[in-house]
């Protein structure tokens, strides 16, 4: 035991997700067997987990402030809509395409100024401030579009969503890149560094002379361009943009965030737990969709799962 102990990593909330990882792989290989550990299905599983991965990025970035991001989803689905206008308007048009793309990273720009202003300069709890912002994206968002969905984007889009590149799906290896890249920011930069000490304790960064607010400003802006890779990942995975999609991602961005070891209270979290803890609940959800388990109950044990973590984390603090 000593030695396998000595084989694990030394972060204790990664070594617990590679052991559960372990554990839900044998349980799975005892109740699915083949059905389980197939090509197909580990295909499937990497062709889901990016779209998710991108939005809890998202919303783990602004947790490690001691913030939330409830307007990230919103913000993925303005983008994809304003996107998705500029691309049906001028098909076949590789440079209209390019304009789509650089419109839904202006608007996610925007959405992100918007909600670090709130927070930062006007002072209204995260909580509130994107709330306001996603209910107020929410109804720009179906006034607009009609609530209709847009679609029929060119191969170039598509691709993105559904190649795959030596049997891995192109959607995975973006999110790795990605996930790396958020994963050098936070580590190596003195923005990164500047984000865990506000979360650990604001006041005192501030009398250290860091800029809080630009920090948060910088950090609401960020998540919003994650959810701008979001969208661009769902626009390509179903080749079609609306108001609704992704919904139902919100829980779970926020499970993933706090399973993956992030603090809901700032300070503390690494991408590379939250990036194991989505590898868990996407092993989850797949063998529970290949046992036949209501998506409902699935939400629903997301959600028991939420709370118990919380309440033990605060049990423990």
């Amino acid at each position: 035991m000593k030695s396998l102990t000595r084989l694990l990593p030394g972060d204790a909330i990664i070594r617990l997700q590679c052991i559960i990882i372990v554990a839900v792989a044998v349980i799975f290989s005892l109740t699915l067997g083949q059905r389980f550990f197939s090509v197909a299905n580990f295909q499937s599983m990497g062709s889901q987990l990016p779209i998710l991965g991108m939005l809890a990025l998202g919303m783990g970035v602004t947790m490690l402030t001691g913030g939330i991001n409830l307007s990230v989803i919103a913000g993925a689905n303005a983008c994809s809509l304003v996107m998705a206008a500029v691309i049906v308007a001028y098909p076949d048009n590789p440079t209209m395409t390019a304009v789509a793309l650089l419109a839904g990273l202006g608007v996610a720009v925007a959405i992100g100024v918007l909600n670090g202003v709130l927070v930062a300069w006007v002072g209204v709890s995260p909580i509130l401030a994107t709330l306001g912002t996603m209910t107020l994206i929410n109804g720009l968002n179906i006034l607009l579009s009609d609530g209709e969905v847009i679609s029929g984007f060119p191969p170039v889009i598509q691709y993105l969503g559904n190649a795959s590149i030596v049997g891995i799906p192109v959607a995975l290896l973006l999110f790795i890149v990605v996930a790396f890249l958020l994963w050098v920011l936070l580590e190596h930069t003195t923005l990164g560094r500047s984000l865990y000490l506000m979360g650990s304790n604001e006041q005192a960064t501030r009398y250290s002379g860091v800029n809080t607010a630009r920090v948060q400003i910088s950090v609401y802006v960020i998540s919003a361009v994650l959810g701008w890779g979001a969208a661009i990942l769902m626009m390509a995975k179903f080749n079609s943009a609306k108001a609704g999609y992704g919904e139902s991602y919100l829980l779970v961005t926020i499970l993933a965030s706090v399973l993956g070891g992030i603090n809901p209270d700032g300070g503390f979290g690494r991408v590379i737990g939250l990036v194991l803890a989505l590898i868990v609940l996407q092993m989850l959800e797949s063998g529970f969709n290949l046992l036949g388990i209501s998506s409902y109950l699935t939400m629903a044990l997301w959600g028991g799962v939420l709370i118990l973590f919380i309440a033990l984390q605060n049990r423990k603090a």
